[in-house]
């Protein structure tokens, strides 16, 4: 494990940007993110030679699209799972879906794939894991979430941030991992949000009474 003032600077900074990034105006919150993740995408390509040199192959776009799938699954029955057993769960997933109404869908998307799902993979297991280990920067991600309040996104990013630290430690390349956060972060927020499967639901038990 290895830990110097960097890392420190570096945490410090992702807890500030994040308390930043989600207490301030919502209308003004995906610009608000797409900062965060410049400063702290850049923040680890200035201190880490090896995710300048990284290079995108067939195999890794394969191996990300694979898995963002595969965590999709896990989150659908977490969805579940989090309206039936914690006492705000609903609610708590409601209000993370309404971030989608601070901007138009396109313009959304074209923050995460660009700049904030990047930068996510680039400062949290290309700089922070590389640094003080997976179980650390998952916690670490998790806890930069606590600012919300929001105790189902502070599981959901836990989750996440243990879900791609394992793949890293299991070797997947950078790339793969940005690819997988891009697909999944569009896949569950903009194109098949679980909240969208549970309207769906509802609707159709609704239609059959």
């Amino acid at each position: 494990m290895r830990r110097d003032p960097v890392t420190a600077v570096g945490l410090a900074a992702a807890f500030g940007l994040f308390a930043l990034t989600f207490r301030g105006d919502r209308r003004r919150f995906w610009e608000r993110m797409t900062l965060t993740g410049f400063v702290l995408g850049n923040m680890a390509l200035a201190n880490e030679r090896e995710l300048r040199r990284s290079r995108t192959r067939l195999l890794d776009i394969a191996q990300g699209i694979g898995s963002a799938a595969l965590l999709y699954g896990i989150f659908t029955f977490g969805d579940q799972l989090a309206r039936r057993v914690m006492p705000r769960g609903e609610d708590e997933i409601r209000d993370i879906y309404a971030l989608r109404q601070a901007a138009p869908k396109d313009e959304i998307a074209l923050r995460l794939a660009t700049v904030i799902a990047p930068a996510e993979e680039l400062f949290w297991r290309g700089f922070v894991q590389r640094r003080v280990g997976g179980i650390a920067a998952a916690a670490a991600y998790g806890g930069a979430h606590l600012v919300t309040g929001n105790a189902t996104l502070v599981g959901a990013a836990t989750v996440a941030g243990i879900y791609w630290g394992l793949l890293r430690r299991l070797g997947m390349s950078m790339p793969a991992l940005i690819t997988s956060h891009i697909a999944w972060d569009v896949w569950i927020f903009l194109l098949a949000p679980t909240e969208g499967a549970e309207e769906e639901s509802s609707s159709e038990s609704a239609t059959s009474r």
